[in-house]
């Protein structure tokens, strides 16, 4: 368990989610990796963080989105709002204006 205040049920969700995700063929560190992600944001959507991102709060459940948006380039790729946060990540100026073409064009820069 990598959060001390996780709930039991947390704990048994990112068991589930790491084995499952080993079973698949991933590597140990990216399977944790996967399975704390998951439950982190299922904890910020159910108001059990104490701080959540937006597109933790606003976006579709990692069990809703099943892998539709993996970083995959086309019309399943990355959101806006990733795609804004990866740009204000790296400092890319005019981020603000730019639509989500833009911002994907300017990030593969």
């Amino acid at each position: 368990m990598p959060q001390g205040q996780w709930s039991r049920k947390r704990e048994r969700q990112y068991e589930h989610i790491k084995a499952s995700a080993k079973e698949r063929g991933t590597s140990e560190d990216r399977a944790e990796e996967i399975a704390a992600r998951t439950v982190n944001k299922n904890r910020a959507r159910a108001g059990e963080s104490k701080q959540a991102s937006k597109s933790s709060l606003r976006d579709m459940s990692p069990q809703e989105r099943g892998g539709k948006r993996s970083g995959r380039p086309g019309p399943r790729g990355r959101t806006k709002d990733q795609l804004y946060a990866e740009a204000q990540r790296r400092g890319i100026k005019g981020r603000s204006q730019m639509n989500k073409k833009e911002l994907l064009d300017a990030l593969d820069r």
